[in-house]
């Protein structure tokens, strides 16, 4: 199925991703903006990545241009981690959906697929910051 290969392979990517973020030996310089909610988490990444875009479209990257992506990512890291946790909690919600519809339990399906569609909304809705 495409979308559970789709998710796996965002999993897969965030948990290297937050292994290289929650690597000790580095030190933290700067604190990236909050992601504590899908919706905020969906607008900093799309910011951020606007952001970062904005950075790499320069013809060369000077000291200061590299500061600035090093900043970025830190909010980036952090949106993707939560993004990251909300669709692993997702794809567990589909295999509900999935398995109910297997057995033909309509009051399941109903309620895991409102529940699913109510987080995939919000990543399909997200406007553009």
């Amino acid at each position: 199925m495409i979308t559970r290969a789709l998710l796996s392979g965002l999993l897969i990517g965030s948990f290297t991703l937050t292994a290289t973020a929650a690597d000790t030996d580095r030190p933290e310089h700067f604190q990236g903006q909050p992601s504590e909610t899908l919706a905020e988490a969906v607008a900093n990444f799309a910011t951020y990545n606007g952001k970062l875009q904005s950075v790499l479209d320069q013809d060369t990257l000077d000291g200061e241009a590299i500061s600035t992506v090093h900043q970025l990512t830190y909010t980036l890291e952090t949106a993707l981690a939560k993004i990251n946790a909300e669709l692993a909690t997702l794809a567990e919600t589909l295999e509900t959906v999935h398995l109910a519809s297997e057995r033909l339990d309509g009051e399941t399906v109903k309620r895991a697929g409102q529940a699913y569609l109510s987080v995939a909304n919000e990543l399909i809705q997200s406007p553009p910051p």
